[in-house]
Parts: C-alpha cells; sequence; structure tokens
C-alpha cells in the first residue's frame, strides 16, 4: 500500500486510544493521520456515552497494567453495534499467553512496541479499508478478478488433465468417503474459503482429514505454529501450520502424508478455481496478512494444486515464511507452461512429507 492509498484510507478515520504509558508515542504516530485521535481514561464510561453515529473507527488498547482488557475486547465483539469495529492491542512486554486471548477474543492486531510506525499505519490502513466496510468486500474480490485472466492455453490444459484424472479417480474418491464416514463423524468433503488469483474468494475442497470443529481450535493451538513470530516485529505470520497437529484423525493423517487429502482440489481446478498449478490459495486469516506491496503481489499469479513451495522445501521445519513468500511472488512473475510441466513432473517425489505438517 502506497503513501497515497494510507493517506486516503486513514483520512476519515476516528481514533480511540485507551492506556497511558505509550499515549506520546502513538500521538506522534497517528495524530497526523487520522481525521480525530481520542485519548480516554474511562473506557467504560466512554463506549456508554457513543451513539451510532458518534462511535470511532478504530479502538487501541493497552494490555500492560490493564487487567481489563481482554473483557473490554469481549464486550466490545459481542456487543451487536459495536462488534464491527477495528481493534488493535497494544503491549510493551511479550507475554505469549495475552497473544493467545487476543485471538480468542478475535482482536484484529496485536502489536508489541517498539515497532515500525510506518508498519503500524500501513496495517491500521488496511484494516480500515478491508475490515471496517464488510459489506464491500465482495464488491472489493470482483474488481480485483477483473484485473487478473488465465491464459487460455493454461485453462484448455487444466480442464481436460483435471476431467481426465477425476473420470479415473472416481472409483478411489468412493473408497475414501466410506472409510473416513466409517472413522468419524461429519462431512466426507471439507470446504472452506480461500483466497486465489487476483483475491478471488471460493470455496475450496479436501477430503476431510481432522475431527469436527477443528477451525474452532486454532487459537489454542497457536504455540504450535511452524511459522509463528518469524520474522515479524508485531508477531503474527502470515502463515499457520501446525507441527503434529494434534486435531488430525487417524486415517486424515495417512490421507495428509500421501497429500490424497488434496484431491478434490480437482474439482476446484475443472470448475476454473484454481489451475493445477499454481501459489497455494491462502484462508482469508492468512491472505489479510499479505498486504504491503512487497507480499501481495503473489495474487497476481494463479491458485494451484500444486507449485513451487511444494517441491522446493514442503515439510521441512527450516522452511522460512519469507522463503514461502519469495517462491510464491517467483511464481506468480514467471510461471509458463514451461515450468508447469517441470512442477508437475517433481510433484509426485514431493507428495511423501516426512513431517507431521
Amino acid at each position: 500500500m502506497n503513501a497515497q492509498d494510507k493517506d486516503s484510507a486513514m483520512a476519515n478515520v476516528r481514533s480511540v486510544y485507551f492506556g497511558k504509558l505509550l499515549r506520546d508515542v502513538m500521538f506522534e504516530s497517528l495524530g497526523g493521520y487520522t481525521k480525530e485521535l481520542i485519548f480516554i481514561d474511562d473506557f467504560q464510561f466512554y463506549i456508554q456515552q457513543q451513539t451510532f453515529l458518534s462511535l470511532p473507527d478504530l479502538v487501541m488498547i493497552e494490555v500492560d497494567e490493564n487487567p481489563e482488557w481482554f473483557n473490554q475486547v469481549s464486550f466490545i465483539r459481542n456487543h451487536p453495534i459495536l462488534n464491527h469495529l477495528i481493534v488493535v492491542l497494544i503491549g510493551t512486554t511479550e507475554n505469549a499467553d495475552w497473544r493467545k486471548k487476543a485471538l480468542q477474543v478475535r482482536a484484529n492486531d496485536y502489536y508489541l512496541y517498539p515497532f515500525p510506525p510506518s508498519d503500524f499505519i500501513s496495517r491500521i490502513a488496511f484494516l480500515v479499508k478491508f475490515k471496517a466496510v464488510k459489506p464491500n468486500v465482495l464488491e472489493i474480490s470482483a474488481k480485483m478478478q477483473e484485473r487478473y485472466t488465465i491464459p487460455v492455453s493454461k485453462r484448455v490444459f487444466d480442464i481436460i488433465a483435471s476431467g481426465l484424472a477425476l473420470l479415473i479417480l472416481s472409483p478411489l474418491f468412493i473408497i475414501i468417503a466410506i472409510m473416513i464416514r466409517l472413522e468419524s463423524k461429519g462431512d466426507i468433503i471439507y470446504k472452506s474459503k480461500r483466497v486465489g488469483a487476483g483475491y478471488k474468494i471460493f470455496d475450496f475442497y479436501k477430503f476431510r482429514s481432522m475431527r469436527s470443529g477443528a477451525d474452532k481450535m486454532v487459537a489454542e493451538l497457536s504455540s504450535l505454529n511452524q511459522y509463528a513470530n518469524e520474522g515479524n516485529k508485531n508477531g503474527k505470520s502470515a502463515f499457520v501450520k501446525f507441527t503434529n497437529d494434534p486435531r488430525i484423525t487417524r486415517l486424515g493423517k495417512i490421507l495428509r502424508k500421501t497429500s490424497i487429502d488434496e484431491l478434490p482440489q480437482l474439482i476446484n481446478v475443472f470448475i476454473g478455481d484454481m489451475s493445477l498449478v499454481g501459489n497455494r490459495p491462502l484462508p482469508l486469516y492468512e491472505a489479510e496478512q499479505l498486504t504491503t506491496n512487497k507480499w501481495s503481489s503473489r495474487f497476481n499469479g494463479p491458485a494451484g494444486l500444486t507449485g513451487l513451495w511444494q517441491i522446493s522445501r514442503r515439510g521441512k521445519k527450516e522452511m522460512s515464511e519469507s522463503e514461502r513468500k519469495e517462491l510464491d511472488n517467483y511464481y506468480a512473475n514467471h510461471y509458463s507452461i514451461f515450468l508447469d510441466f517441470k512442477i508437475i513432473l517433481k510433484t509426485i517425489p514431493a507428495l511423501i512429507q516426512k513431517e507431521e505438517v
């Protein structure tokens, strides 16, 4: 996001800051960007005095020396009118338990001071633009999709290859479906919202490899994230990957180790949501972390069933988040039919993972 986009996104933002330790710092960082920046001493009193028209867009809450921060955020998130507000938590001391609670209570972000003011402003500008106007997110997605079209040759190959694969593998699909149903209750096919090329949001299909309700356990397992706190001053990671994930069923471990769980994505390829080769489509909560010009370019390339990440260093602990981002950007800027065939030929040996990730 460039300086002009930041200015336009922040120009009409009404901000409230609750806390005393970093008041001067936040005033210097945000004072010249937001329409209004108010510092409050009594959180409950301020919130109760607001009307629908006077509500702020952004609420910043210090967690240090504020034992009520969890209840304050919970109050906002459970309120029928306030729940759309952007809530950013700010601390001065690293505390894993606080970060876990921040995820549980659905705070939009958690920053640990000191942090670069420019990064903070960019993040707030993004949240204002994409989160404060939730009814327009799909419109933004549709507008971005118009800027990306998959090459005709790539699309024709995808249709033919995925169609034949679905036909040949249909008996295996039936066997796997029966085994999943026999092992545990729940849907056979797991469906989730993913973000692909041009920020297209679509339903992503996999054979279910986890027990029911696994999505609700993400916050509880944040400490197991392979990419946690890596290279991020604010402690957040763009990607989520759990080591030895306890949510996976016994059959699910086999399906994942052999990548059979991903076969239903051939349906996504056939109907045009994805390509056989490309960058992995991301869950919404991961995609929204990649907001800078440097990393958002990954969405300029096709979303794929397999890609450079899978054949390069998939499943290895030393695969860093920045390396994965670089691979995504490289493919988005250099993809071709020749590169696609090269990746497809190298995918089969990469299917068997050595780690439970």
